[in-house]
């Protein structure tokens, strides 16, 4: 964007007259420049989006939507995906120096001497006419194997969860940067007239043992306006608060309770021009909607009893992983742009043995379910589904090798594995791959940033295009960095 045309979109009644020194000249300028700027109409009904990124997509996308599986804590890659036979030969033998000398490592670990490393926790066999490796800790998702692309030589920075996950998700190891869903739908808008365009929803194990937190900026818009944040559904109760109305207060009568609130609420945006109260009034008539849309939303009377079995047992318990999954097709079934479920729980440095059993109890058939479940109505072709967390874990053990109730992996953020499937991605292909022993990639490295832009390619948004201008520099999801994975596109 022009720089005039930037100023134009961002300035407002109050930054002209209580902060500009030449006051009405300023402002006599700017009309100049363009008759409207003064008036918060030009803005657009829905604030400054209806402005700014009228020339996207790019290019003809191949995704409508993404509904990304976020797997908090960091599934151990050696364990699920990432076939490694020296690891079975080498067990209980230290870990080459070579590839340890001068890595980053967690406190948990830094400064441990001893490192031997251990064989894989599952059984692993190859799956599919791709002849995919998968454990047999995952034995739905090994049967969907021709539908996944496996990216085996994904990297990053980051050895602790916060800052990682941030990475993942908004670019920056540091919070204030938008998150991935903001950053689309900021630029590509929503196809649901009643649904929020961005939905975040979390979940935990069953047995609740990991402490990890869920901060709210994994879903944040930043510096973008804030009606581009994820709307949060709760995992019990309503998804949302307020969804019914107070005793004695009928629907029309809350329709003309915000009619007045809405009517203060432009008399405030005539007078200041705060792109945040364009929020403001966004957020009530989503509400509004909302009562509505929410409540068919979460219904799953409709739902054919085969595809409640095919999600599990825990389909019908709010907050679970299985419930979040079915949600999240219907989300994407009514035009929600981005779905983000995160799934808490994969941090295993100690009972690695069992614990890592309940995650994948938890996430292996719901995840399954998914893909299926959008396949057979069609929706595979523009619904582009990730799994994946934040790094891997060590190949070597932390711990001691004789105690083998708590044997655990640290973070590893040399080398792990995700999977992608649909929406343009080549189904039953693996891409790239680790050492011998899961360690470091040798083939075809991924970055963080390559994987986003490759993500953002997908929906038609070229990475390097698409910024926001803010404290006098132009920001992007992938920062000053990633290229395209091509190859993984057919």
């Amino acid at each position: 964007m022009h720089p005039v045309q930037h100023f134009q979109a961002s300035m407002n009644r109050r930054n002209f007259f209580g902060k500009m020194a030449q006051g009405i000249g300023i402002a006599a300028l700017g009309s100049l420049l363009n008759p409207g700027v003064l008036s918060a109409r030009a803005h657009g009904a829905h604030g400054l989006s209806a402005n700014l990124n009228s020339g996207l997509p790019h290019f003809a996308p191949k995704a409508k939507c993404v509904i990304y599986l976020f797997q908090n804590g960091a599934p151990s890659h050696v364990d699920l995906f990432d076939y490694k036979p020296m690891l079975q030969k080498w067990h209980g033998t230290q870990i080459p120096d070579e590839l340890v000398a001068g890595k980053r490592f967690s406190t948990m670990t830094g400064k441990q001497l001893n490192r031997p490393l251990i064989s894989g926790i599952g059984e692993f066999a190859q799956h599919g006419e791709s002849g995919a490796w998968v454990s047999d800790l995952m034995p739905e998702t090994a049967k969907i194997a021709d539908e996944l692309c496996f990216i085996k030589s994904m990297y990053t920075e980051s050895v602790n969860h916060a800052p990682a996950i941030t990475f993942v998700l908004t670019g920056s190891e540091q919070p204030g940067r938008p998150s991935m869903g903001s950053w689309l739908t900021y630029g590509l808008g929503s196809t649901s007239e009643d649904l929020p365009a961005f939905v975040a929803m979390t979940s935990r194990d069953k047995e609740a043992s990991c402490g990890q937190i869920f901060y709210d900026y994994y879903w944040g818009s930043g510096f973008l306006p804030t009606q581009f944040q994820g709307v949060k559904f709760r995992g019990e109760g309503d998804p949302v608060l307020y969804l019914k109305n107070p005793p004695g207060m009928g629907r029309k009568m809350r329709m003309d309770i915000l009619g007045d609130i809405e009517a203060l609420n432009e008399i405030n945006l005539q007078e200041y021009g705060d792109p945040e109260i364009t929020t403001r009034i966004a957020q009530y008539e989503m509400a509004y909607k909302m009562q509505m849309s929410v409540p068919e939303l979460t219904d799953f009377s409709s739902e054919p009893q085969h595809i409640l079995d095919m999600y599990g047992p825990d389909v019908h318990r709010k907050g679970s992983f299985a419930y979040n999954c079915l949600m999240a097709r219907r989300l994407a079934e009514r035009g929600v742009r981005f779905v983000q479920c995160m799934h808490a729980g994969w941090d295993q440095h100690r009972n690695l043995n069992y614990q890592l059993k309940v995650q994948c109890q938890d996430t292996d058939a719901p995840s399954a379910a998914l893909i299926k479940d959008l396949r057979q109505r069609g929706m595979l072709d523009d619904t582009l589904v990730i799994w994946g967390g934040e790094f891997g874990r060590t190949p070597f053990l932390q711990g001691k090798i004789e105690d083998f109730k708590n044997w655990g992996r640290d973070h590893h953020p040399y080398v792990f594995t995700l999977w992608m499937a649909g929406a343009g991605v080549k189904p039953g292909f693996t891409f790239g791959a680790s050492d011998d022993f899961g360690f470091n990639p040798v083939e075809n490295p991924v970055h963080v940033h390559d994987f986003q832009a490759t993500i953002m390619h997908l929906l038609g948004i070229d990475h390097e295009l698409f910024t926001f201008k803010h404290q006098g520099r132009r920001y992007r999801l992938t920062d000053v960095h990633g290229r395209v994975v091509r190859d993984i596109i057919s």
